[in-house]
């Protein structure tokens, strides 16, 4: 089955669903998720989006908060861009119907997180991001130019290659003619041609054990454009979010916002001794690779599997009020936050690296744009801000749709792409191969390139990927296709991507700490 449309989105998530709208009143737009279209990494986002809305704020701290967080690798004109373009995007979401938290006065509620000088970050309790998805889905749905294809999974970026032209990372001017498509529900692939296609597939936390990303967030959309020869960066920065409640039976682990930090919740060791301080003069809302750092030695030097976050201090109906889902979530399991310490462990949460975007949301592949946490723009630099996920998707986002839009009527499909070709395989009942091989992965990842690596950790982490790597494209050749052998080559490919950049960089810098260059470290 053949399909042509305008404008083909990758990916539900705020990225995503923006990039739609804009561009619809523009075009056709084929709009594919893997799961169903409200099951993103986005409607996990608990804490909110950061931008600068009342004085004493000011674009200039904001900025200034950044690129210390990040450690001054960030790009710098992105860091301003993003940060200028912010407050008019989230104005264009309360327009569209987002609940932000106010204050009786009518002005926002704004919370502080990790990092931040000054109070700027808008919530809707601590859902911020379901919030923003249910407002975004709605819009999406009622758009008659937006057709959207739940559990459909992409497969491969269409280029040259697909032509029989030899395709390679030196190769000038590769172009996206659009994608190969899975649907989960009949196993047939669908050839999908466009005119502009964007990348907005949200993160990779499922390369390691403990994420709190949900199971859709498998790294697809930055495998895709590496098969393709596309370029990518900064993988080595791997967000380890400091506190998701410690329960093993949660996959993913639950999250516990560092809006809990601003309000008031303290880190403390299992004596009950607060321990930020320490490590960092800024304590419990320190930035995160800082804290979750601090949490690993802690844990390290007592032996525990955890620490606690403490607010038994806070006023509880307050707590409650302004957390409710959390509250929800640790009553579920025995834990009254009111009276309780919480448990938490660092998970990994968030990939500053990706595919390589300019400012326009542009990858090095012509007609391929990226947005959102799938793409890397130099925002985050060597280490996100908390909340400056959500702001730097919907701007780029708004920004990849006013460019893609421009010379969208002169386009033309190209005709002369082949269907996919899946003659020779056949139905792989072998499951076990796949789970078995994913959980060495993830535990590979867990145990050799996480918080704290080093060059032997490094190389037995690629060693032992190379054999997981080389049996899953052997298995991959020969097998009908599905989802889950897709998903797995794509974490595989992640996992290559994040350790081939941590060994090329021989410093210890924001995310990644490597203790053969601990005393090589760039100032915060």
């Amino acid at each position: 089955m053949r399909i042509s449309t305008d404008f083909l989105v990758i990916g539900s998530g705020l990225a995503g669903l923006v990039f739609a709208i804009k561009a619809a009143k523009h075009g056709k737009v084929l709009l594919i998720n893997k799961s169903s279209i409200d099951t993103t990494t986005t409607s996990y986002a608990q804490g909110g989006i950061a931008a600068v809305t009342y004085l004493p704020d000011s674009h200039d701290k904001h900025i200034k908060d950044t690129l210390s967080a990040g450690r001054f690798l960030n790009d710098e004109a992105m860091v301003r861009t993003v940060i200028h373009e912010g407050a008019a995007r989230v104005k264009e979401l309360v327009k569209w119907g987002v609940r932000f938290d106010k204050k009786k006065s009518g002005h926002f509620d704004l919370s502080r997180e990790g990092g931040h000088t000054e109070n700027r970050v808008l919530h809707w309790k601590d859902r911020t991001g379901h919030e923003i998805q249910r407002v975004l889905v709605e819009e999406a749905k009622k758009n008659k130019n937006i057709t959207v294809l739940e559990n459909h999974f992409a497969i491969d970026i269409i280029t040259q290659h697909h032509l029989g032209v030899k395709v390679t990372r030196q190769t000038k001017d590769i172009t996206c003619y659009g994608a190969y498509i899975f649907n989960k529900e009949t196993s047939q692939i669908l050839t999908v041609l466009s005119k502009q296609t964007i990348m907005a597939t949200g993160g990779a936390g499922n390369v390691y054990l403990n994420t709190t990303n949900p199971a859709v967030a498998t790294g697809d959309g930055i495998a895709l454009v590496y098969r393709a020869k596309g370029k990518i960066r900064d993988m080595e920065f791997v967000q380890f979010h400091p506190t998701a409640l410690y329960n093993p039976k949660d996959h993913p682990a639950f999250l516990i916002t560092e809006a809990l930090r601003g309000f008031g919740a303290i880190l403390v060791n299992k004596k009950a001794h607060p321990f930020m301080d320490k490590y960092d003069k800024r304590g419990s809302l320190a930035p995160r690779d800082i804290v979750a750092r601090a949490i690993d030695n802690e844990m390290k030097i007592s032996g525990a599997n955890h620490v606690f976050l403490d607010c038994t201090h806070l006023d509880a109906h307050k707590l409650i009020t302004h957390f409710p889902h959390i509250y929800a979530k640790c009553i579920s399991v025995g834990i009254d936050f009111t009276k309780d310490k919480i448990p938490v462990v660092p998970a990994a949460h968030y990939i500053c690296g990706g595919i390589s975007i300019d400012v326009n949301g542009q990858t090095s592949i012509n007609h391929l744009y990226a947005a959102g946490e799938c793409a890397c723009s130099g925002m985050h630099g060597a280490n996100r801000l908390a909340s400056n996920s959500l702001l730097e998707a919907v701007v780029i986002a708004d920004r990849a749709a006013k460019h893609a839009v421009i010379d969208i009527e002169r386009l033309k499909f190209n005709e002369e792409i082949p269907d996919w070709d899946a003659e020779g395989t056949v139905l792989n009942e072998e499951m076990v191969l796949i789970t078995q091989s994913l959980f060495e992965v993830q535990s590979i990842m867990a145990n050799y390139v996480g918080i704290v690596r080093s060059d032997l950790r490094l190389k037995r982490a690629l060693d032992r990927l190379a054999i997981i790597f080389k049996e899953t494209e052997e298995l991959y050749e020969k097998s009908i296709l599905t989802d889950k052998i897709c998903e797995l080559r794509n974490i595989i490919n992640v996992a290559y991507l994040i350790i081939k950049f941590a060994k090329n960089r021989k410093q210890s810098i924001g995310l990644h700490y490597n203790t053969d260059y601990k005393n090589n470290q760039n100032p915060s």
